[in-house]
């Protein structure tokens, strides 16, 4: 018989030891490892474009707004996309969802690749982020249908592998590529590796699960798709106006206010209609998107906690590179080093957390793992022009740490929390709380960072200086939006453990 133990901070909660842990079967941890590895291709794509950035800009002849928009586009899709996966993996086999999530993603970068011009190359971008926008919900839904409850936190551990590492190690891999070839190899290198992952996939990875026939709810897309697009976009507006004096510069900004604040009413009232749309069909169990996963107060309190997590993650490695570069002077690939140890510490550590995870619960995790994360980001506000470059990527590693003790115990609490059959719409929400908070620090970041700098600049301080000042004002936002997770981290409970296939209490 299994020993059972008593999991200290999360209440009585008993744990499996680890000699007595199931193990995967065979052709399941052979679909698990497919899928981690073709998501983390797929991720691999979503930050690599901010490097090559001034490279597109001198090659297609094209604008800083322009170029900004292959990943605003590639962002947009995503948030469209990733709502609808909870209803398409109900819907239709575990094969066909990776072989059209895997066939889009390699469509696209092969088009990438191949592309004349910039229109084709949005193009292609759109289509790689479809693909990539039902991998990482795929992976999570697998994950819970297959692995035993006692060693979901390991398994979930992989997975914060490829959410973390994957996204981090983007720009690095685009810097070292751009050093020595053009910026197509960025697509021209992963297309083999993504045509490999397709191949095998189609050829080892077998149905999980059971499929429903109920029929797609068009207006739920079309509310879906402008409600999250709306708002995704309209955030990536915010600093998006025009810099400098003059009257151009006020004519941008002001359109790009008109817009931000279109796109986002226009979100809201979608995600409304949306909302209650949703409430009315998942009577019928034909819901898009079920909203029923946030009767979990436990699903809930986790979705909160990993979206104030994610606008410090995504905003962080958005910022830091920007300041290594503009403030201290920084190559791209030197600045994709600096923040590699943080990425790589991050992978690494996801799956002795999701041991942790799985022995002791979260509260061993969480508490830490939020202190470290806020105190990191209150520490960034101390960041000067003469900041040694040192202290800048121990910081940032040290950062990492503090989000991986969080993500794991995150990620696994939140579906563990769910009834089995909910797992694919809960997966589909963690997925777009992760983009849609992710684009929001993103967003938040930029414009906290433009308009402080440009108010240095009109006091009469120099470039760097104005630089210095925009991104510690960036910081003391991202600080002070952390201190809710330390209250956070106490409340979220790791789930007691169900036998595979049992409802788990709301």
């Amino acid at each position: 018989m299994a020993a059972i133990e008593t999991t200290p901070g999360t209440g009585s909660i008993p744990a499996v030891s680890p000699a007595a842990a199931p193990a995967l079967r065979p052709e399941e941890s052979r679909v698990i490892w497919l899928l981690l590895a073709a998501a983390f291709v797929a991720i691999l794509n979503e930050t690599t474009m901010g490097v090559a950035i001034p490279h597109l800009i001198d090659d297609l002849g094209i604008t800083a707004l322009a170029a900004q928009w292959l990943t605003t586009a590639f962002m947009l899709t995503m948030a469209v996309v990733i709502p609808i996966t909870g209803f398409l993996l109900r819907r239709f086999t575990t094969r066909t969802m990776f072989v059209a999530a895997m066939g889009l993603f390699s469509a696209g970068t092969l088009i990438a690749f191949l592309a004349p011009g910039f229109p084709v190359l949005l193009v292609a971008r759109v289509v790689q982020a479809s693909g990539t926008a039902i991998m990482m919900p795929l992976l999570m839904t697998t994950l819970m249908t297959v692995v035993p409850p006692a060693i979901r936190g390991r398994m979930m551990g992989r997975v914060s592998i490829v959410i973390s590492l994957a996204p981090a190690i983007g720009p690095t891999l685009a810097g070292a590529i751009l050093n020595t070839f053009e910026w197509r190899w960025i697509f021209g290198i992963v297309l083999p590796i993504a045509l490999v992952a397709l191949v095998v996939g189609a050829r080892w990875i077998h149905n999980l699960g059971e499929t429903t026939h109920a029929p797609i709810d068009v207006l739920s897309v079309i509310l879906s798709a402008f409600g999250f697009g709306g708002i995704v976009f309209g955030l990536s507006q915010l600093g998006a106006g025009g810099h400098g004096g003059g009257a151009a510069a006020a004519a941008a900004t002001a359109t790009s206010t008109t817009t931000l604040i279109i796109a986002l009413s226009v979100g809201v009232v979608a995600l409304g209609l949306f909302g209650w749309r949703q409430v009315l069909l998942q009577r019928k169990d034909d819901a898009l998107l079920d909203l029923r996963v946030f009767r979990s107060g436990n699903f809930s309190l986790s979705i909160a906690q990993m979206a104030v997590m994610s606008m410090a993650f995504f905003g962080a490695i958005t910022v830091v590179p920007l300041y290594v570069q503009n403030v201290l002077e920084v190559d791209p690939l030197g600045t994709g080093l600096i923040v590699l140890p943080g990425a790589l510490a991050m992978g690494l550590l996801g799956p002795v957390i999701g041991r942790i995870y799985d022995r002791w619960g979260t509260t061993v995790l969480l508490v830490p793992g939020a202190v470290i994360t806020s105190a990191m980001l209150w520490f960034y506000t101390t960041f000067t022009s003469g900041t040694p470059v040192l202290v800048i990527a121990v910081a940032q590693t040290v950062l990492s740490v503090g989000l991986a003790m969080s993500f794991t115990p995150l990620f696994t609490a939140s579906l563990a929390s769910l009834q089995p059959r909910f797992y694919s719409y809960g997966s589909a929400v963690v997925g777009t709380v992760q983009q849609v908070a992710g684009a929001a620090g993103i967003a938040l970041m930029f414009g906290v960072m433009a308009a402080a700098t440009a108010s240095a600049a009109e006091s009469g301080a120099d470039d760097l200086a104005a630089q210095a000042a925009g991104t510690h004002a960036a910081f003391l936002v991202a600080a002070i939006l952390s201190l809710p997770l330390l209250v956070g981290a106490f409340l979220v409970r790791k789930p007691v453990d169900q036998p595979m296939g049992a409802p788990v209490a709301h």
